[in-house]
This record gives structure tokens, C-alpha cells and sequence, in this order.
């Protein structure tokens, strides 16, 4: 069984930083993209950040400047460095991740976490 479980996630007054952590489970061969969503009541999940392979990333425009994702490969893990945090970056951040196992050959498949709650306060 395959595993991703964040955590890091709290409250934060405006202008604080969060470092958000998700580890990875399982028997695991070979993770491709991993990423990080946010989700808000009464809005579909979005993109944050995600690591497409090591050293490229992409990232939200609200995120760009302020968070950085990065990845430990052999740790299995993904981490979100939060900086500069708005009260609008408020909601349940998912982590994801596309993993590849001994049985799978060259095939991916999309995993989630159970999200954690980031709340920003002004």
C-alpha cells in the first residue's frame, strides 16, 4: 500500500512562513511528479507548486516569489517552503505525487495524501 502523508500545516499569522512536509510509502520504485494542491470550500483543487523533475518546478502566479518546492529523491519526500503567508493562501494543501512500481515498467500512478490545513490569519 502506498502511503503520502503531509504535515507542517498550522496557524499562521499574515507575513509568516510554514514549511510543509509529505513522505512518501510503500513499495515504491521510481517517483515522477510530485506537487502540491490547495483546496478551499466551494472551489476545485488547485495547483500550488509541483516538481516535474528534480530542479524544475512550476508554480502558481499567487505562489511565485513567496514558495518554493523542493524534493529529497532518496528520502521520498517533498517539501513546501512557505514565505510571505497571505490570509487568501488559507485552505487544505494536498500533496501528490506520480509513482512508478516494480510491476508498472514505465507506467505512473497519481497518489494523494489526506492534506493538511494551513490558516492564515490577518
Amino acid at each position: 500500500q502506498v502511503q503520502l502523508v503531509e504535515s507542517g500545516g498550522g496557524l499562521v499569522q499574515a507575513g509568516g512562513s510554514l514549511r510543509l512536509s509529505c513522505a512518501a510509502s510503500g513499495t515504491i520504485s521510481t517517483i515522477n511528479r510530485m506537487g502540491w494542491y490547495r483546496q478551499v470550500p466551494g472551489k476545485q483543487r488547485e495547483l500550488v507548486a509541483s516538481s516535474i523533475r528534480d530542479g524544475i518546478n512550476d508554480y502558481a502566479d499567487s505562489a511565485k516569489g513567496r514558495f518554493t518546492i523542493s524534493r529529497d529523491n532518496a528520502k521520498k519526500m517533498v517539501y513546501l517552503q512557505m514565505n510571505s503567508l497571505k490570509p487568501e493562501d488559507t485552505g487544505v494543501y494536498y500533496c501528490n505525487a506520480h509513482i512508478g512500481f516494480p510491476w508498472s515498467g514505465d507506467a505512473f500512478f497519481a497518489y494523494w495524501g489526506q492534506g493538511t490545513q494551513v490558516t492564515v490569519s490577518s
